[in-house]
């Protein structure tokens, strides 16, 4: 199983976004010692929690991990909450366990719960009492999944089909959530959906309700028309990776071979997305020029369409129509600012000042907390906390980043020296040579992921 503090952050996020991954199986018998127990604020819901430190641990690695949590072990005692909807039991290695209550007592929620906990945090859930017992089978897994950083992918066309926009006819294709090929063309037919997969949370969901219904809109000619060209639009692009029945568990929510009309898969918040009513900047995209003509939402044109298209006006035009044909108006979704989740909220996070030693000492050598990491930043005081590809993981003010690689081993706190890239890794900014020196007295900013979007150091230190 994943480490307890890093499997908190991904359950987290799953909770926001749904996700697949690993974890799921029978409730483990744990030891009956409870060394202590931590009540904290979630950094990320916002909602308390609370953990019990189960089996094997000593009293100084409860008191470190609670205050990794940002507050302070009650030695002695567990968790007693009065109302909650589960367990979720995490490590096991050694015989010590971390114990997660989650409260609440809404059913609804019971299997989000779940899932957070097994698909992605690589847990355990025990449902509580006001979960029935009756929770969605979580599929199993085989861990979590490494972010895989998008490729371009250059191939021949498919046999009957014309040559492609590229140098010898190549169709070339980023292998990316906001990747899109040429117009025309089936993303799956030139592109790698397991790789875009890794890029976000996936995992079955339902359609909206009665999706499959009659529909008289599909007897106008001029209607059925537009609806074809969006289906068209989406199957050249990443989106059909997860919203497809050719998804390797299903198709999460809405789906282009939805019979009927397939519009009528769609949730009311997902037509709002397209239609630019909500603001989705924080998803990521490629400019136009890079991706076969397709665009979609980013912080030159922050009011276009969720949806990777040519001609974002008339993608706009056709999710709006959808929404005022089922009675919605703008103002219904202006508490909803933004689309993005978690992604959001990482782009708009504002670092303070660190606590417990994280930084660079005077030698160069880099310092987190929270385990091992695959990504590791130091930018500017002021810069933009940094969070997907294409056009948001390189913000300015970077000073520098270094990557390891899908297969590599991630790297600990105290081996690693600014502007010294270890081997095996790389660097990913600057493009080539030493990054611009740091200033002794001067404040940067550390940030450093176990994965993409799994932050686990993110603060202001000033060089000695």
């Amino acid at each position: 199983m994943l480490s307890p503090r890093l499997s908190t952050v991904l359950v987290v996020l799953c909770l926001v976004t749904g996700c697949q991954c690993g974890g799921g199986g029978e409730v483990p018998t744990v030891p009956e010692k409870v060394v202590g127990h931590c009540v904290y604020m979630n950094r990320f819901s916002s909602l308390e929690e609370c953990r019990d430190y189960v089996g094997e641990w000593t009293d100084e690695a409860a008191v470190e991990d609670c205050k990794d949590q940002g507050s302070t072990a009650v030695l002695g005692s567990a968790c007693n909450l009065e109302e909650r909807l589960g367990y979720c039991f995490l490590g096991g290695e050694d015989d010590r366990w971390t114990r997660i209550s989650f409260p609440g007592v809404d059913a609804q929620k019971c299997g989000s719960m779940q899932r957070g906990c097994e698909l992605f945090g690589g847990g355990v859930f025990d449902p509580a009492p006001v979960c029935g017992g009756q929770v969605q089978d979580s599929g199993g897994g085989t861990g979590l999944p490494t972010f895989q950083q998008p490729v371009l992918n250059c191939v021949d066309p498919k046999p009957g089909e014309p040559p492609g926009m590229s140098p010898g006819g190549k169709v070339c294709t980023w292998e990316m959530i906001s990747g899109a090929t040429e117009l025309g063309r089936s993303f799956m037919d030139y592109a790698s959906c397991d790789r875009v997969r890794t890029q976000r949370p996936y995992y079955p969901v339902p359609p909206a309700e009665n999706a499959e219904r009659e529909d008289a809109r599909m007897g106008d000619a001029a209607y059925v028309a537009e609806a074809n060209w969006v289906r068209s639009q989406i199957e050249s692009t990443a989106c059909v990776c997860c919203h497809s029945t050719r998804a390797p568990k299903g198709p999460s929510n809405w789906y282009v071979e939805s019979p009927g009309n397939f519009l009528n898969s769609f949730n009311p918040r997902g037509l709002a997305m397209g239609a630019g009513w909500i603001n989705t900047v924080g998803f990521g995209t490629y400019p136009r020029e890079q991706n076969n003509g397709f665009s979609r939402a980013g912080p030159e044109n922050p009011h276009d369409s969720i949806f990777v298209t040519t001609d974002p006006v008339r993608m706009m035009s056709f999710f709006e129509s959808e929404l005022f044909h089922r009675g919605y108006k703008r103002e219904d979704f202006a508490g909803q600012t933004y689309g993005a989740g978690p992604l959001d909220e990482q782009r708009f996070y504002r670092p303070t000042l660190c606590e417990n030693g994280e930084g660079v000492a005077a030698d160069g050598t880099l310092s987190w907390r929270g385990g091992k990491a695959r990504y590791v930043y130091v930018l500017e005081a002021d810069a933009t906390s940094p969070t997907v590809p294409p056009n948001l993981d390189l913000p300015t003010g970077t000073l520098w980043r270094i990557d390891v690689p899908t297969d590599g081993t991630p790297v600990s706190s105290g081996t690693v020296r600014y502007g010294v890239v270890p081997t095996g890794l790389s660097q990913r900014f600057p493009a080539s040579g030493r990054p611009d020196s740091l200033v002794s007295g001067r404040t940067y900013y550390l940030y450093v992921l176990a994965d993409l979007i799994v932050p686990i150091t993110r603060c202001l230190f000033t060089l000695p």
